[in-house]
């Protein structure tokens, strides 16, 4: 087909077929790319939260803080409603993490009083003594 003349039938169809084929490609990559930024976004965010749950443990500090965290799901409520997302999605989504969060919190709280104890009972077994 030459410029100006008219597709044959059929002939436009595929040509928007291959278009539209060609932008989901390129939609698709950027999905996928945001989804790898998102995966190391939130695996720095735990590497940050597990700095938290290790300091709250050190210093017997719960792991769960109500308080601060109706406020971030408050503030990102707010960030979520200028960024023209849902924000009973982005509560959601905090909600997960979070729960996640303090679940690791109690894991080390756990583990921080097993290695507490262990060390106020002193060492075991025969050789010691």
């Amino acid at each position: 087909m030459s410029e100006g003349t008219a597709p044959a039938a059929g002939e436009g169809a595929s040509v928007a077929d291959e278009a539209a084929r060609e932008r989901l490609l390129y939609l698709r990559g950027s999905i996928d790319n945001l989804d790898a930024a998102l995966v190391h976004l939130l695996a720095e965010r735990f590497k940050c939260t597990q700095q938290v749950g290790e300091l709250k443990a050190r210093h017997s500090l719960p792991p769960a803080d109500p308080a601060r965290e109706a406020a971030q799901i408050e503030r990102l409520r707010r960030l979520a409603e200028d960024a023209k997302l849902d924000p009973a999605f982005a509560e959601k989504f905090l909600t997960f993490i979070i729960g996640e969060v303090v679940r690791h919190h109690r894991a080390i709280a756990d583990r921080t009083h097993e290695e507490a104890t262990a060390e106020a009972a002193g060492p075991a077994g025969p050789a010691a003594g």
